[in-house]
């Protein structure tokens, strides 16, 4: 469904750009109860809050109903059912289209901003290391699924399955910054989109439950491993160290500077996507099935690349001012204006990709637990390569703290790096997916 986005300046309206919208169908034909964005907008937030100030409480409770329903389902699935109840309406809305554009390129800037490569190369060996193994495995983890899905039950994988899956795709190698721009390069039908946000958090929070058990059982897992020396003890020492450093409480100007930053990298990666998208598609329209004729690709992609360039930069220091944290609440708006786009009721449609995902995921598990075999790797270097992957900053952070609290800026650390490769990665699995599904 075509959708213009405009932009009002006093009496004069100027189109910003026209960009395709995936449809979905309400419970009814029925128009909307609440069709005016501000509104919608307003109800969007006061259910962010109070899913985040409820799932904060230590009210038995509330701590019982989330150890069920973790926070991100939900910040998912309660505008999907306003959706699908016909209280909004997410294919007349633009706020999706305004959060995609905007905010998903500004914190994936500041995501991506805090990357320091020299971490990264003092802990190639074992962290590094099992984070491109856990990437490895879900890029090849997904097409093998699909694969092995096609023989045996391939009503399950076919058709355009393997465009939500590349979603998940992102999600896994990421975080929700790319599973949403794989959304919006790959366009997978609402439906099916509704059916892989379950089957990412049920599998993935399942996962992350397997590892924070293991974590209780570190030790052991460590001589099973055949672990070697005192890397992780070091590695906890030097972050409580870290830790110790204390800076000022963030001014006015820190978070100004903040979103200017953001939003100025955002607004040149605009200006150059559109003219590479349009000469790519007047002299090689060919690669328009690699989505390379697509504007959103690149304004991704520059976004992401402009932001790990900033990272070389003293911008970098924008990190300690709380980068990640302002970038988390744009986050977390985009995903609320995704959920609003699904039809919570297509869920029950294809409960078979349950299954896909328990395969992909198992891939991912069995490749790294070889890898680490291999190299007698501590089992805490597994389990943040993992989360660093499937998890993201939240998720790996949680890890990495069921080890140590010191330990919890590497999680950050890793989960970072796979913002910044999480996109790539997961359009090269939904590549490879495509390319096996029936």
């Amino acid at each position: 469904m075509s959708r213009a986005f405009f932009v009002t300046f006093g009496a004069y309206q100027v189109s910003l750009f026209t960009t395709q919208l995936p449809t979905m169908d309400n419970t009814t034909n029925a128009p909307a109860l609440i069709t005016n964005d501000a509104a919608v907008f307003g109800l969007l937030m006061v259910i962010l809050a109070a899913v985040f100030y409820t799932s904060g409480s230590k009210h038995p409770g509330f701590r019982k109903f989330y150890a069920i329903l973790p926070p991100l389902l939900l910040c998912y699935f309660v505008p999907g059912l306003f959706n699908s109840f016909g209280v909004i309406s997410g294919s007349e809305s633009e706020l999706y289209t305004m959060s995609s554009n905007y905010l998903l390129p500004a914190c994936l800037v500041l995501f991506t901003l805090n990357l320091n490569f020299r971490e990264v190369w003092r802990l190639r060996k074992n962290a590094g290391l099992l984070f491109f193994t856990g990437m490895i495995g879900i890029i090849l983890g997904g097409p093998f699924a699909v694969w092995l899905f096609s023989l045996f039950a391939p009503e399950v994988v076919a058709g355009e399955v393997w465009k939500g899956l590349a979603t998940l795709a992102g999600s896994w190698i990421g975080g929700g910054a790319n599973q949403a721009a794989l959304f919006r390069i790959f366009e997978p039908p609402p439906e099916i989109f509704a059916v892989t946000v379950a089957v990412d958090v049920f599998v993935a929070y399942g996962w992350m439950a397997v590892l924070l058990y293991g974590a209780s059982k570190q030790q052991q897992l460590d001589r099973y491993f055949k672990a070697t020396g005192n890397e992780v003890q070091e590695l906890t020492q030097r972050m409580e160290a870290v830790a110790g450093e204390t800076g000022k409480a963030n001014e006015t100007k820190d978070y100004i500077v903040m979103l200017g930053v953001a939003f100025g990298v955002t607004g040149i990666a605009h200006l150059l996507s559109g003219s590479i998208a349009d000469y790519i598609g007047v002299h090689a329209p060919q690669l328009d099935k690699f989505s390379l004729t697509s504007s959103f690709f690149w304004l991704i992609l520059l976004a992401t690349l402009m932001g790990i360039g900033l990272s070389f930069t003293s911008a970098r220091r924008l990190e300690a001012k709380g980068a990640s944290r302002l970038a988390t609440v744009f986050l977390y708006v985009l995903i609320a204006t995704i959920g609003m786009q699904m039809n919570i009721f297509a869920i029950l449609d294809n409960p078979g990709l349950f299954l896909v995902g328990l395969v992909w995921l198992a891939f991912h598990a069995l490749l790294l637990f070889a890898v680490a075999k291999l190299v007698k790797a501590p089992f805490f270097f597994l389990a943040i390569g993992s989360m660093g992957n499937i998890g993201g900053v939240a998720s790996a952070s949680v890890t990495a703290a069921a080890f140590h609290s010191a330990l919890v800026p590497v999680g950050v650390f890793i989960a970072v790096l796979g913002y910044a490769v999480g996109t790539y990665g997961g359009y090269l699995c939904g590549i490879l997916m495509q390319m096996v599904a029936p």
